[in-house]
């Protein structure tokens, strides 16, 4: 691979552009250096410059080395983009400058929005033995790039690089935060940070004296380090202090920007200096989430995936060992309409439980993972995480009106407004519970039956505010329930791993050629007085019929006010992105600011991107009323409240598997039900003692765990007998 550094401004090493250049510069761009040393142009003067060459070359070397970090090192590296699609060449750009790793497509494609970015200061650079002259960048925020380069020797320069650039704007960071005094205070502006790092400083300084000090307290007498009080001190002043580093982010970011290059230079740094985001971003600004540096949409960066190939789809899983069917081993006939109330209350002000949440979030830090935390029995939901992604597929109507769509633009619309819709039921509105942890092989089967008539091609209305379905006599949608004509979609989820919990879901209509497989890891993060967990993964949806793929992410959740009237809000960016026909979209749920403002809010927009035409938008809340809007200038509203759920049918808890969620939690929650939080209680700790017997007991065995019906696939799990490989 070639590698090249690149000035950002024309003519700043002209000695190499000058050398490099001549001849070609009719087809070389201003600025590009020939070679991918720095410095490698002549530094002294003339041979007789007598008792002031010494100097000269001090003053060249200086200013060589000045010119050096300026310059970007940019070149193609092989990045791994997901397990469908696996490695693909991409054009990386990094800007010393900035601190930042941008990635394009391919070179033509620099003058445009990077499609994805990685800040460097405090990241790792370390190889990696998963594949030949492969490395990791790891930033601090969570996003990590999997890169790999064509020898050993490039692989060690762009680490060398890139770990050059990370160490300097840490070092950086590192000395404004060290600098105090007002002979410093000058100092602190140049590096950028301002008298306001300071006041962070010390205010972090004195939130550590405080929560010190309660800790020493005994846990006993008249003041102790457990009294209400004195804990309510410790987690509002956690709060306070994330809440004022989240205020210092903005301003830095605010004096950055006034502080951006002017237009006339190139693009790239335009974009990079003005933190643009991937392709896809909507119009709509995106306000920053309390998450800030701990979560950022899941630690992932959006997916742009290259062509896929058809050979990897159809290939044979690897492991070549027998595999539970699945979906194929439960018959229609012994599955009924589910009839469980699923209605959940908000936990309403939390008086009676105050002491035992203070004395939890007192054991807690900021930043802290919660995988491994037990948390209360009072803040269960009546239903296992795995029925819960079941329960995204509430509108499956919706789902298989997508491959119904005549264009390639019907279908990834489609798909946005199904994806928009999925929430409100999934999440139950904004009720601030949370699911039961899957037990490791815990499963879950349930499928749906659609009526024909209801995935028949919509029809546009004549005002153009709305699409309806074909409707029959007495303005009523023709339904017919018999089983004949129904489509079933069938659905199936497994814990596949419990450190880190990982779930895999495959959900698939045969009569439609359509199905989606997706992994979730449900990481968990102590934020002050919010919980956030962010839902590492994706999902693949295959519409076999158009032989199309749409790879998408899933949102944030984050559990607010878990002091006083708990509820949940989603947030963070993600992507959905189909290669095949270039469309792509981009959805983005948005956090309550501090101040004002409103909950719930999600925007988005469609594009295609060869074209870089906009073809849909769509605001509103998620959980409320969504209004689409379209290139033609027609509008849709969709009101997720009143959109009709359609059952799901499953197995009677009598005659399920042992290890299906409904019986497997059924004592808890009956005992939920019953308002019998001692027996809930009693009844999970059983549970979850017998999964760590039976952990020792494959541990002693030397016998690891095997899932039943996913098989891992390089960093994801794919269902063992997907739809696309049976056609």
């Amino acid at each position: 691979m070639d590698k090249t550094l690149c000035s950002p401004h024309p003519g700043t090493n002209k000695t190499n552009s000058t050398t490099s250049d001549r001849g070609n510069s009719s087809t070389r761009k201003p600025g590009r250096s020939g070679s991918h040393s720095p410095g490698s142009g002549s530094l002294g003067g003339p041979a007789g410059a007598g008792g002031s060459r010494g100097a000269v070359l001090g003053n060249s070397m200086i200013l060589q080395q000045q010119q050096a970090r300026k310059r970007q090192l940019e070149g193609v590296l092989s990045k791994y983009t997901n397990l469908i699609q696996g490695w693909q060449n991409r054009y990386f750009v990094l800007d010393p400058e900035l601190g930042q790793l941008h990635y394009f497509v391919n070179e033509q494609g620099k003058s445009q929005k990077p499609r994805g970015s990685l800040p460097l200061i405090g990241a790792s650079v370390t190889p990696s033995d998963e594949a030949p002259h492969m490395f990791i960048v790891n930033s601090v925020n969570g996003e990590l790039y999997k890169l790999r380069a064509s020898d050993g020797k490039e692989q060690q320069f762009w680490m060398s690089q890139l770990q050059a650039c990370a160490r300097r704007h840490s070092d950086s960071s590192a000395k404004v935060r060290k600098l105090k005094g007002s002979d410093e205070h000058l100092s602190v502006e140049r590096a950028g940070g301002g008298q306001e790092v300071l006041v962070m400083s010390q205010a972090e300084g004195q939130q550590k004296n405080l929560v010190q000090s309660i800790d020493s307290l005994p846990t006993r007498g008249p003041l102790s380090c457990l009294d209400q009080d004195l804990l309510l001190l410790k987690a509002t002043s956690a709060a306070t202090l994330s809440c004022l580093g989240e205020c210092l982010n903005i301003l830095q970011q605010t004096q950055s920007h006034s502080q951006a290059p002017p237009q006339s230079q190139t693009s790239e740094r335009n974009h990079a200096a003005h933190g643009a985001p991937s392709d896809g971003v909507p119009v709509w600004t995106v306000p920053k989430s309390p998450s800030g540096e701990l979560l950022k949409n899941g630690g992932l960066t959006p997916l742009r995936s290259a062509e896929p190939s058809p050979a990897l789809r159809k290939r044979s899983l690897s492991h070549g060992a027998e595999h539970h069917t699945g979906l194929e081993s439960i018959s229609p006939t012994e599955e009924v309409t589910d009839t469980e109330d699923n209605e959940e209350e908000d936990l309403g002000v939390l008086d009676d439980q105050r002491s035992i949440i203070l004395h939890l979030l007192s054991q807690l830090k900021l930043g802290m993972d919660l995988t491994r935390v037990v948390l209360p029995t009072f803040i269960l939901e009546k239903r296992s995480l795995l029925e819960m992604y079941a329960n995204f597929m509430a509108h499956p109507d919706m789902f298989l009106s997508i491959t119904a769509g005549a264009t390639a633009e019907d279908r990834i619309v489609r798909f946005v407004e199904y994806y928009l819709t999925a929430f409100h039921e999934g999440r139950k509105g904004a009720v601030a519970k949370k699911p039961y942890n899957p037990v490791l092989g815990e499963t879950f089967h349930c499928s749906w039956e659609v009526p024909r008539e209801k995935v028949k091609p919509l029809v546009r209305s004549n005002q153009g505010s709305s699409w309806e379905p074909s409707r029959g006599p007495n303005n009523t949608q023709q339904v017919d329930d018999s089983p004949g004509e129904c489509y079933r979609v069938r659905f199936v989820a497994e814990q596949v791993s419990h450190h880190p919990p990982v779930s895999g879901f495959y959900c698939e209509c045969r009569e439609r050629r359509m199905c989606v497989n997706a992994h979730v890891w449900t990481k968990s993060k102590f934020m002050g007085m919010s919980i956030g967990v962010s839902m590492v993964g994706e999902g693949v949806l295959c519409l076999l019929e158009h032989d199309e793929e749409y790879v998408f992410t899933l949102p944030c959740a984050y559990a607010r006010s878990i002091l006083t009237v708990p509820w949940v809000e989603l947030g963070g960016k993600v992507s959905i992105n189909c290669v095949k026909s270039g469309y792509s979209a981009t959805v983005t749920f948005h956090t309550k600011p501090f101040y004002g403002g409103k909950v719930h809010r999600v925007t988005a927009e469609v594009k295609h991107n060869p074209t870089n035409t906009i073809v849909c938008k769509a605001q509103g809340e998620w959980n409320g009323t969504l209004e689409f809007t379209y290139s033609s200038g027609e509008t849709k509203v969709i009101d997720t409240a009143k959109l009709p759920v359609t059952r799901k049918k499953l197995r009677p808890v009598e005659r399920q598997g042992r290890t299906e969620s409904r019986r497997l939690w059924q004592h808890v929650t009956k005992s939920l039900k019953d308002g019998n939080i001692d027996g809930a209680t009693e009844h999970k700790h059983r549970l979850e003692e017998r999964q760590r017997g039976e952990e020792r007991q494959r541990a002693a065995d030397n016998k690891p765990w095997t899932p039943k019906y996913f098989t891992k696939e390089g960093e994801g799990w794919i269902y063992n007998n997907p739809l696309w490989k049976s056609t």
